[in-house]
Formats: C-alpha cells, structure tokens, sequence
C-alpha cells in the first residue's frame, strides 16, 4: 500500500470544505506538499457568499508553450443532515475494497494522486511545463474557475499558460470531452395576502406559482422533444436540454392567503446553443401569463425572474495529445459526454481544451457513504506520471 496516497487523502478529507465553508487550510496544506518538490504555488484569495477562499496554481518546469494543467476542486457537497451516512464523513475509511470518505471521489482522491504522482516527478526532466489548478466553490457554480482562469497568465508570468486541461472529475475512467451548460435562476410570486375565507379579496402567490410551473414544464417537454443528431451518441441519456425544478417555498399559515412564493429552476443547454436561450424564452413566456389566481379576477400577482448563475458549456476537440495520452492511460478508445458541469466550462474562455477524465465512479458523487474503489484510487498516481511523461517529458508532444 502507497502510504503517502493514503495519508495524503486521509488529510484531504479531514478539512471540511462543504462550499459554505473556507478551503484556505485545506489549500495552504496542498501549497506546503508541494513546495518541496519545486513547484511554485500562488493562492488566489477570492470571497464567494461572504466567505474566504482560495484558489491554488502550482506549476514546476520550463517557461515554454504547451505543456499540461491538471486541475480539481476541493469543496464538496454538504454532508450534515444528509440521510443514509453510516461511517464519519471526515475520515477516511478503507473497508475491503473501498475507501469511505466525503470527496473520495468527487474529488479529494483525485487531487491525492496529484500530490502522489509530484513527489515522485523528477522536474529536471520537464521539457515543457505542468500546472496544477485547484479550484473553490466548484459545487456551486464553478465559481473559482471563473476567477482563476482569466488569471492564469497573469499568475503564471513567464510560464505560457498550457493549452490543455486535464480534469479529475469522476468518470471511473473514461473520457469525456463535453458537457452541457447550467443556468440557475428563479421566479418570485407576489401576491395579495388576507383570510382564506376571503380569497377572492386576495391573490394566492401559491396559485398563480402553480401556473408559473405549468409554463415552464410545457417549456420543457417541447426542449424534451427537440434532439439534434449530433448529440445522440455524446448524451444518449438526454440528448437535448434538460431542466429540472429544484425548490420551491410559499406561504407561512393554512388560514392564511399566501402572499409570497418563489421557485428555484436550473436548466442544462446542449453545447451548441445559447445558454442564455431558454431563460429568454421563459421570461417572455412569463411575461404573457395571466397573473390572477383561481379564486378572482380582480387582482393580478407580480411575477419576476432573476437570473443566479451560468456555467459555460464545453465542447473540446477530438484528437488533441491529452486524448492520445488519456487512451493510453486508461485503455480507453472514446470519448463521450458528462452530465455534469466543470471548471473546463470557464477555461475554455481562456483557450484551454479540456478534457474530463477521474477514478471515482459518478453514482457515488454527492451520495452517503460516498467511496472510491480502491484499485481505481492506487493505479492513478502511475497513471497521471505516464501522461505528464508523455506531454511534459517527451522531446516533442506526441500524438
């Protein structure tokens, strides 16, 4: 058993990096692994919801084009209240052959490989340089990538930013080189408020919401019917844009005519499209809709829609080095599309072709008990020495 992964994880895991909370210790601790091994490391303090955080750059190797960026988040999703935990979500825990931890997959046992496979990394045999980008607040909305990208030249200095990305999101090993967008936004219902033994004297914002789902869930079943060709194969779970209701909150009493009522939607476009697209289409719809309620007609309620969050799409192409060498690596021969949103969304706007590609297995993100497969978790560090190898080490970057 490699004691230094194992210690490292156990490390990773410990720091509770929920996106609510600070990562400051969590990336000074990554800094301080790294230093050693002569890698430079910059921390971009940035504040997201009132809270501290910090990016972190590290990179090691000579100040010439090319080159690699492996990168990775370190907040997790909440894990306090969540049903279903049967071990402590801040210790890692090998059992048989799994090891338990919250971020053991998505994606603290990533970023342990990375700091196994730096210990191990003669850089004086680096012809090109390799990044580490690890990132904040990437569970709510990709937030760091959107500082830290457009930063990297400026961090950096001398050493060109790589043109390619590799990023350990959870994928048990496959490669993707797609994703769609996310749109978050939501829709505010004022009403009237009064008795609810007078409800035409009112307008029920509870009533009038009921509209406002029904005309964006028509929205989505003609999205639902709209499928190009060309993402068939790339997301044959959903080859079209998808939407989904997340919350949705309203009135404070049962006697009571419910004043207030908002709904939280995100929505996740196809990469091809305009983000933004549907949530045009849904505030003109929204715009058109009768306002009153079931019970009257003689008031109207206000509706108004404000926009959260947009994450870019990704959409890189095939056949660049990275995929030659993650084929390589994995065994892998095709690459396809992951349902979720990354980091690589932002970087691409800064001319970085990412690729999504990481041990831990998509069913167990964001689950109880969540756990990584153990031989998945020990091969990787090897796995990550032989692409930077073979796009950082190599007298030319080989296809």
């Amino acid at each position: 058993m490699n004691d230094y992964l194992y210690e490292v994880a156990s490390r990773l895991v410990e720091f509770d990096t929920v996106s609510a909370k600070s990562d400051i210790d969590a990336m000074e601790y990554i800094a301080t692994e790294l230093r050693p091994r002569g890698f430079n490391t910059t921390l971009q303090p940035i504040e997201l919801f009132g809270v501290p955080q910090a990016n972190l750059v590290a990179w090691v190797g000579p100040p010439r084009a090319d080159g690699l960026i492996i990168s990775g988040h370190v907040d997790t999703v909440p894990y306090d209240g969540q049903p279903g935990w049967e071990r402590e979500p801040l210790k890692l825990e090998p059992a048989g052959e799994r090891i338990y931890g919250r971020g053991a997959t998505d994606m603290k046992g990533f970023i342990a490989q990375c700091l196994d496979a730096a210990r191990t990394l003669d850089s004086a045999r680096l012809k090109r340089p390799l990044v580490f980008v690890f990132t904040a607040s990437e569970e709510v909305g990709c937030l760091g990538a959107h500082s830290v990208a457009p930063a990297l030249k400026q961090i950096l200095g001398d050493t060109p930013v790589p043109r390619l990305a590799w990023i350990g999101e959870p994928t048990s090993y496959a490669v993707c080189h797609a994703h769609k967008s996310i749109v978050a936004f939501d829709v505010s219902v004022r009403g009237i408020g009064g008795h609810s033994g007078a409800p035409a004297r009112g307008v029920n914002a509870i009533a009038v919401m009921a509209r406002v789902i029904d005309t964006i869930g028509r929205l989505q079943q003609e999205l639902a019917a709209r499928r190009p060709a060309q993402y068939a194969a790339i997301f044959p779970d959903a080859p079209y844009d998808v939407l989904n209701f997340g919350t949705v909150q309203g009135g404070i009493a049962l006697n009571m005519i419910a004043e207030e009522c908002k709904l939280r939607v995100s929505y996740r476009t196809l990469p091809n499209a305009d983000p933004l697209g549907v949530y045009r289409e849904i505030g003109r719809r929204l715009d058109a809709l009768d306002g009153h309620d079931y019970a009257g007609r003689e008031h109207r309620a206000k509706i108004e829609i404000g926009l959260l969050n947009v994450v870019p799409p990704l959409d890189s192409p095939r056949g660049t080095a990275l995929e030659a060498a993650l084929f390589d690596a994995t065994g892998a021969n095709t690459s396809g599309g992951a349902v979720y949103a990354t980091d690589g969304g932002w970087f691409t706007g800064s001319g970085i072709t990412s690729l999504i590609c990481g041990p831990g297995d998509l069913e167990q993100a964001h689950q109880p008990n969540e756990h990584i497969r153990r031989d998945a978790f020990e091969r990787g560090p090897a796995m990550i020495r032989q692409v930077v190898e073979r796009l950082c080490c190599a007298a030319q970057m080989s296809l």
